[in-house]
């Protein structure tokens, strides 16, 4: 309890304060604050890094030049925002599904390969559809032909 006749009591009863009087006490009363309030150890101390996480690797020249995205590619950007904007997915959602590809996801498919994917099964875990009828669908229009012509000439 405070004692009125002694103020230097307060300091020593209020924990917050003990803490600003020694502020190494605060991680000997919790050591997990440790990560919390050292930056440096935040961000260095990890055990390791995840093999999609490349900042910081040698990468080579970066292309400046621009280029036109292909049909395709300009569809999964409009399927993105579209999914994202009727609730089917978070950004977050789909950053967990790219980074749980695996390392050969991301040495084999091309950028927008990797975001149809992560697209694809956040619309099935919101419940846009199921994998059946995406396997019904894929199917009617593999039945179409290999390119827009042939799919013409079946109808």
């Amino acid at each position: 309890m405070t004692d009125p006749k002694n103020p230097a009591r307060r300091w020593q009863e209020n924990p917050a304060r003990r803490w600003q009087e020694n502020p190494a006490r605060r991680w000997q009363e919790n050591p997990a604050r440790r990560w919390q309030e050292n930056p440096a150890r935040r961000w260095h101390d990890t055990p390791a890094r995840r093999w999609h996480d490349m900042g910081g690797d040698a990468a080579g020249p970066v292309p400046n030049d621009q280029h036109d995205f292909s049909l395709w590619e300009k569809r999964v950007d409009a399927l993105m925002i579209i999914g994202s904007a009727k609730g089917y997915f978070t950004v977050d959602g789909l950053r967990r599904v790219l980074e749980d590809m695996g390392e050969e996801a991301f040495e084999s498919m091309t950028y927008y390969e990797r975001w149809i994917a992560s697209v694809n099964q956040n619309l099935i875990e919101g419940g846009a559809y199921t994998t059946a009828e995406l396997a019904e669908k894929m199917d009617e229009i593999a039945k179409r032909g290999a390119t827009y012509g042939d799919a013409a000439q079946a109808h």
